[in-house]
């Protein structure tokens, strides 16, 4: 993968937040990627943030079949005191406006359509304002999970298999609904307590964050914020497969090797989660009709199936299957960079 094309990290005028944007390349294409508001304990970890996921939607534009490379907006919030959203996103609008174009953001984790509507009032350069994509993310990690089964267990149906589902809200909640009514048996957890009604409404069994992870099913959903898989959670899994929409689920490259040795098929979230990109993306990005979306969202699943296959003839992890897939599509000979 090649080095970040371009970092721009600065001080809201109006906010006085550090805002972080990484573009990390545009060799296919304008940079795309949400815009992410949390807290962190200071600007440099938004600075490794944004660097780390604006990596993985580089991955996950090319795997997905879209003409687009990988960036990432973060703003680092305080612990305490008071937060003039609208300031905020329109400090953010001022940063991906002076790109010039070879970014454009849109909603990510603390962010909605509402306040890409805001970031709009300043910039061009912005999806999602229209509605969120969560049920296309959805969609995505569906066939993602059916190209699972049919690796892991012979048929793709999802009937009476059973899922954990680690994270039940705007994405989860919808994945949960899905693998319901497709005929699984469903834990769900989360770590706010006020998603359970939710959950149970769609079927679920509510459970607590640490049982979720750890439970015997067939497949375990990772739903929330990454770095669930680690050196000390991998020994703890009792599933026979990770399929998730989470971002960025590895702590470290080398863990989805451990989870290689111990026979748990681990489905990289660049494919799995990337229902939503599509949608933001070929919907108000490059104009698609509704039936083309929908037919790249399924087609998750065919991409994964591939790469599974890869895996499986080259005696490597998925991890390393999707990674060399990605490199072949990005270094693809007649680029289209974008200005940045």
């Amino acid at each position: 993968m090649p080095i970040h094309q371009r970092v721009v990290v600065e001080r809201g005028a109006r906010s006085g937040f550090p805002i972080v944007v990484a573009v990390h390349s545009t060799a296919l294409g304008q940079a795309v990627g949400g815009c992410r508001l949390a807290v962190y304990h200071d600007w440099r970890a938004a600075l490794d943030d944004a660097l780390r996921l604006s990596a993985a939607m580089t991955s996950k534009a090319a795997l997905a079949g879209l003409p687009n490379g990988g960036g990432k907006a973060v703003v680092a919030l305080p612990r305490d005191g008071l937060v003039d959203r609208r300031a905020v996103l329109h400090d953010v609008a001022d940063v991906v406006e002076s790109l010039g174009g070879c970014f454009v953001t849109g909603p990510d984790v603390g962010t909605g359509p509402g306040d890409m509507a805001v970031i709009g009032e300043r910039t061009a350069h912005v999806l999602g304002r229209a509605g969120g994509s969560s049920p296309a993310t959805a969609a995505g990690v569906v066939a993602a999970i059916q190209a699972v089964a049919a690796d892991r267990f012979g048929s793709p149906s999802l009937a009476g298999r059973s899922f954990a589902v680690l994270g039940a809200g705007r994405v989860g909640a919808h994945v949960v609904d899905l693998l319901v009514a497709a005929g699984g048996e469903v834990l769900a957890s989360d770590v706010d307590p006020s998603r359970r009604t939710v959950a149970e409404s769609c079927g679920a069994t509510w459970t607590d964050p640490r049982s979720c992870l750890t439970a015997d099913v067939d497949v375990l959903v990772p739903a929330a914020l990454g770095g669930v898989l680690t050196a000390a959670t991998v020994p703890t899994l009792r599933c026979a497969a990770v399929a998730g929409p989470a971002n960025t689920q590895l702590d470290e490259p080398a863990t989805a090797d451990l989870l290689h040795a111990r026979g748990i098929l681990w489905a990289p979230d660049v494919v799995v989660g990337s229902g939503g990109l599509v949608h933001a993306v070929a919907t108000d990005l490059h104009r698609e009709p509704p039936d083309r979306v929908a037919a790249r969202i399924q087609s998750i699943g065919d991409t994964l199936t591939g790469i599974l296959s890869a895996a499986r003839e080259t005696s490597s992890t998925p991890a390393a299957a999707a990674s060399r897939l990605a490199r072949f599509l990005i270094d693809d000979p007649t680029p289209t960079m974008a200005p940045c």
